[in-house]
C-alpha cells in the first residue's frame, strides 16, 4: 500500500477503520442480546401461568390466561403481544378485557423469549419465522378449543404492534377467527388475500405513526373494501406508534381508553352474539417474513427513549 497514492491510502484507512467500528459495534450488540436474554426465563415466569402442550412437533407454549369471574362459557380471544415479547403491559390488558367478559389467552409467540431491550426486540422478530408463529397460534386455538369454560364457536385475535400484524396474518391463516383486532401492525392491503378473512376486521392506528405510513392504512381499508370484508379502520390524530399502553394508561388517558373501548364495541358485536354463521377451515396461506428492515428500524426509533415496558418491575 505504501507504493499507492496518498488520497488511495487515506481512504482505504478509512474504510478500514469504519469496518472495525462496524464489527465492534455488532459485537457488542451481539454480547448485549445474549446478557439480556440470561434473564428472559425469570421474566417469563413473572408474567405467565399457563403452559399450552405444542402441536405437531412444536415445543409447548407459555401463556398468561385471564378468566372471567361469571359462570362460562365465554367467547375466547388470543391477545398477540408486541415486540417486546409477554409482558406485564399485555397480562394487565388481558386482565381488563377478561373483565367484559371473554376468555384471554396471552401466549408467548416468541418461544422463551421477553426483553425491555430493543436490540433483542428486534432480534426475536426476526428470529420468528411466520410458520413458527402460526404453528404456536394454532396451539393456542386448539387448547381454547377443550377447555370446557371455553365456547369453541366464537374465537376471535386482537394483536399490538408486531402482534397486530401477527393477527392478521394469523386470521389469514386460520379464518376461523371470529374476529381480527389490529392495533397499529403493519397491514396488509391486497385485496386478493384479505378475501380470505370471513370474519370482521377492526384496525386502529396512530395518526402520528412515523412506523406506519398512513398510505399503507389507506391503502388497508381500500382492501378490506374490495375484498368485501366487514370492517372499520380508525386513525386517531396526533397519536404514535404503540398509543395504547396498558391498563393503567387507558384508564387515565383519554385516547387510550377510546380506542380500547372501539375494541370492546367491536368484540361485543362479533363474539358475544351467538347466531353466528359457521366459517371455513385453516386456509395455509404461504408463510411470509414477519417485517423488513425498513418497518424494524422505525419501530426501533420510535421505541428508543420511551422507556422499557419492564421499568419499574423486574430486569
Amino acid at each position: 500500500m505504501s507504493g499507492w497514492p496518498k488520497p488511495v491510502r487515506i481512504l482505504v484507512r478509512v474504510l478500514v477503520g469504519f469496518v472495525a467500528l462496524v464489527l465492534i459495534l455488532a459485537a457488542g450488540v451481539a454480547i448485549s442480546i445474549m446478557v439480556d436474554q440470561r434473564g428472559a426465563a425469570e421474566r417469563l415466569d413473572t408474567v405467565a401461568n399457563t403452559t399450552i402442550p405444542g402441536e405437531t412437533g412444536g415445543p409447548d407454549v407459555q401463556a398468561y390466561v385471564a378468566v372471567p369471574s361469571a359462570p362460562g362459557p365465554y367467547p375466547v380471544v388470543v391477545m398477540i403481544h408486541e415486540f417486546w415479547g409477554l409482558n406485564p403491559d399485555i397480562v394487565s390488558k388481558a386482565d381488563l378485557l377478561a373483565e367484559e367478559g371473554y376468555l384471554v389467552i396471552a401466549p408467548d409467540t416468541f418461544r422463551g423469549r421477553t426483553t425491555g431491550f430493543i436490540p433483542t426486540a428486534i432480534f426475536q422478530v426476526i428470529t420468528t419465522p411466520a410458520d413458527e408463529f402460526n404453528q404456536d397460534v394454532d396451539a393456542v386455538v386448539a387448547w381454547a378449543e377443550e377447555q370446557q369454560s371455553a365456547d369453541s364457536e366464537r374465537i376471535g385475535i386482537v394483536g399490538f404492534c408486531f402482534g397486530g400484524r401477527g393477527s392478521l396474518r394469523y386470521s389469514l391463516h386460520n379464518p376461523a377467527m371470529r374476529a381480527t383486532a389490529v392495533f397499529y401492525g403493519e397491514p396488509v392491503t391486497d385485496a386478493a388475500r384479505l378475501k380470505t378473512l370471513q370474519g370482521p376486521v377492526l384496525g386502529l392506528f396512530g395518526g402520528a405513526d412515523s412506523s406506519i405510513p398512513l398510505d399503507s392504512v389507506k391503502a388497508f381499508e381500500r382492501g378490506l373494501k374490495q375484498a368485501g370484508v366487514e370492517s372499520t379502520v380508525t386513525v386517531y390524530p396526533n397519536q404514535p406508534h404503540a398509543f395504547v399502553k396498558n391498563a393503567e394508561g387507558i384508564a387515565t388517558d383519554k385516547v387510550q381508553a377510546q380506542a380500547w373501548d372501539e375494541m370492546v364495541r367491536f368484540l361485543g358485536d362479533a363474539l358475544q352474539n351467538p347466531a353466528m354463521p359457521s366459517v371455513g377451515a385453516t386456509s395455509q396461506q404461504p408463510s411470509r417474513d414477519f417485517y423488513g428492515w425498513a418497518p424494524l428500524l422505525r419501530l426501533a426509533m420510535h421505541h428508543a427513549g420511551h422507556g422499557s415496558p419492564w421499568d419499574g418491575r423486574m430486569h
